[in-house]
């Protein structure tokens, strides 16, 4: 709890959001200001071996259970590789936890494809996402 705490917390949106090289999506609910989802655009932060010249990350993009399957995911992707191709990256990244089918199929229908994995630890314990590439 305390690595999503820290990786989410107010401290780190406020550090995406006074970043020029990240970029921070907000998605309202209809006619109202109540959040559903979110996208955070911003340097890489994978092993050296990955990267390219002109990559970036996605590194967050979420929506509420109740706005699956509404479009909103697609709607927060397409602004997020329009801000991307817009800056001129070449390459958009990502990381996923392997267990998160929904989330691959989702990556996977966008034209992602693995180039990788990265291991990472929280706390005493281990992990390995894949690692996701889309050529823009």
């Amino acid at each position: 709890m305390a690595h999503a705490t820290g990786k989410s917390s107010p401290a780190a949106f406020a550090g995406w959001t006074a970043d020029a090289g990240s970029a921070v999506f907000y998605a309202g609910a209809d006619g109202t200001d109540a959040p559903v989802g979110y996208a955070v655009l911003c340097p890489p932060d994978f092993p050296r071996e990955m990267l390219r010249d002109g990559d970036i990350e996605l590194r967050r993009i979420y929506t509420l259970a109740a706005a699956h399957g509404t479009g909103l995911g697609p709607a927060l992707m397409s602004a997020v590789l329009k801000e991307a191709r817009g800056r001129g990256h070449a390459r958009l990244l990502l990381g996923v936890h392997p267990d998160n089918a929904r989330a691959r199929r989702f990556y996977e229908r966008t034209g992602f494809h693995v180039i990788g994995k990265r291991t990472f630890s929280v706390g005493a314990s281990r992990f390995t996402d894949p690692i996701y590439a889309l050529d823009l």
